[in-house]
């Protein structure tokens, strides 16, 4: 796709998104189901099941998938996703790319060894490596962009409104 394909795409649903702001305004939904015979939780993630559980340095066997990957992962999938399209907007040929994340965990956190530990990550570092013969100026506007139009980037920086509820069900 080139930019002015991405353009074609995207400017009707610009269009209705100003003229009908509260249409842009979509709730994206995920749910799991508690398995009953081990500390794990299956998901239906669209195109599959998969199946989380503990990490092994908090006592997981590491046959399941660890939420804190799936986190590092949610934000390498967000991030390329937004860096090519944002690649393509502005004209920036991209020979190849590759994106990395990963983040520090302290698990005494986690597993209530110490109260002072924190629990989550506390630091996450977001790397791009890109093949392309883009001036620099260029690929800085598109790491300023790319960090400014990732969804999963900015819900991590700018911390949501958060509301949680135990329904008996």
């Amino acid at each position: 796709m080139d930019a002015d394909a991405l353009r074609a795409l995207q400017a009707p649903i610009k269009a209705k998104y100003r003229e009908a702001p509260d249409a842009a305004v979509i709730t994206l939904r995920a749910s799991g189901e508690i398995d009953e015979s081990k500390i794990a939780c299956k998901l239906e993630t669209g195109r599959a099941m998969v199946e989380a559980g503990l990490h092994p340095a908090s006592g997981g066997s590491g046959m399941e998938l660890c939420s804190g990957d799936m986190l590092l992962e949610a934000l390498v999938a967000c991030a390329g996703v937004t860096l090519k399209a944002v690649a393509t907007a502005l004209d920036i040929p991209l020979r190849r790319g590759v994106v990395r994340a990963e983040g520090d965990l302290d698990f005494r956190g986690t597993l209530g060894v110490d109260r002072e530990a924190p629990v989550g990550f506390r630091e996450i570092r977001l790397d791009f490596d890109v093949e392309t013969d883009a001036p620099q100026e260029k690929l800085d506007t598109l790491l300023k962009l790319t960090e400014r139009y990732c969804v999963v980037f900015q819900t991590i920086n700018a911390k949501p409104q958060l509301t949680v509820r135990m329904n008996r069900g």
